[in-house]
């Protein structure tokens, strides 16, 4: 059976909340348009998801909320990054990596 929707690996979605603020503050929907959009459609954040996240990056003090009118004047919680979280980018990044070319070595393993 084809897959019609893939799923974020656990830790990444942090980084492409993160990935997506330092290029300016957006509310939520952006957010989660944003990764589909540069995704392809391959990666969709569920509200589900995206919430709880940002409130946690928010509790580490990687991203602070504040209400703003949207373009259409509607109210909603813009989240942009502290300066701590553009730090953490550049964390997130190098460990998402190391973790990327360590499965990569898995899935095409060298003869001993």
């Amino acid at each position: 059976m084809a897959r019609t929707k893939s799923d974020i690996l656990p830790g990444t979605l942090d980084l492409l909340i993160l990935k997506t603020l330092s290029l300016g503050p957006r509310h939520g929907y952006g957010i989660a348009q944003h990764i589909q959009r540069l995704s392809d459609d391959v990666l969709k954040v569920e509200e589900g998801s995206l919430y709880p996240a940002l409130q946690r990056l928010e509790l580490r003090g990687w991203i602070k909320s504040g209400w703003r009118l949207t373009p259409t004047n509607r109210r909603a919680r813009y989240y942009e990054l502290t300066r701590t979280g553009t730090r953490q980018v550049g964390t997130e990044e190098r460990d998402f990596d190391r973790v990327v070319e360590a499965i990569r070595r898995v899935l095409t393993p060298r003869e001993a």
